[in-house]
């Protein structure tokens, strides 16, 4: 998984009906693009992810 500053990563929901959580990228801690990211949510909350198979990346401005 490779993501930039700004690139949004969606985490798809476990369960059916469970919605899928939407974070934006800003900044990357891993080398070249790479995990672990330090994400922000809506609220402005800010954690360091490390993304497993359940995420993708969708790139800014998609």
């Amino acid at each position: 998984m490779h993501a930039s500053k700004g690139d949004r990563l969606v985490v798809h929901g476990r369960v059916v009906g469970e919605n899928d959580h939407v974070v934006e990228i800003v900044e990357i801690l891993g080398p070249n693009g790479t995990p672990p990211y330090r994400v922000r949510t809506e609220d402005g909350h800010e954690t360091i992810m490390s993304p497993g198979p359940d995420s993708v990346v969708q790139p800014r401005g998609a």
